[in-house]
């Protein structure tokens, strides 16, 4: 059964990529056909191929079903910096109805798992009228919510898990990555997280310095394993 998710993260550096390349590797493991994609990715470098996003050939690495760079990332942009003033820097715009043509691409190979990655958190500007999550809301696909374990990382996962419902979308579960290896109170927070959630935990990633798709997927097994037996039907 094909499923296909829209994972987000708390912010910037909740780790949401290692995650996604995580999931992607751990569904290959459990053998379903893997895809992913990356639509608007700034701090790009130039290749020549062109500019290209080292999150974006990350998640390409991890994909079974292989598409075009330009596919899996159609808005690149060199600056690290907000992708609506990359844009705006680079005479783009970006359009929500754009994004989604852009998607159906990638959806349409219908994948066992896909995996669409946001950029940065829940509420980031694509121009001065609409959000990244009003490319989510047109798509709508369930939610996976990376959790920055963190010192203020309960305030950031439950008013993001707020605005995705409030948004009407499912929230399909959390991932606790630990990004801070002295995290004060960890366990504690873990608790109240699991308490406070609307949503279930998929799994609980610690703290690694080596974030390979490989390493990471080992803490992630469950959590596939876990969306795949709660989806009742195809998202296609």
């Amino acid at each position: 059964m094909a499923q296909a998710y829209f994972i987000t993260g708390t912010d910037t550096d909740a780790g949401k990529t290692s995650i996604a390349a995580g999931l992607l590797c751990a569904a290959q493991q459990q053998q379903h056909s893997t895809l992913a994609m990356k639509p608007v990715a700034s701090g790009c470098e130039v290749r020549a191929e062109g500019l290209q996003n080292s999150d974006a050939l990350a998640l390409m690495a991890q994909s079974s079903i292989k598409r075009p760079y330009a596919e899996v990332n159609p808005y690149a942009f060199a600056p690290a910096i907000a992708p609506h003033i990359a844009a705006q820097e680079a005479g783009v715009a970006l359009q929500v109805s754009d994004l989604y043509q852009a998607a159906q691409v990638i959806l349409q190979q219908q994948a066992d798992f896909t995996l669409i990655e946001g950029a940065g958190g829940w509420r980031v500007p694509l121009s001065e009228t609409a959000f990244l999550s009003d490319f989510a809301k047109t798509l709508k696909l369930p939610v996976i919510l990376v959790v920055g374990v963190k010192l203020g990382c309960i305030n950031h996962a439950l008013l993001t898990a707020q605005a995705i419902q409030s948004d009407g979308l499912e929230l399909a579960g959390w991932i606790a990555n630990v990004v801070d290896p002295n995290c004060a109170r960890l366990e504690e927070n873990l608790v109240t997280l699991k308490q406070q959630m609307p949503a279930p935990c998929l799994a609980q990633v610690p703290h690694l310095t080596h974030t390979g798709a490989e390493h990471v997927a080992e803490f992630l097994q469950h959590g596939v394993a876990q969306l795949s037996k709660s989806r009742k039907t195809s998202y296609f």
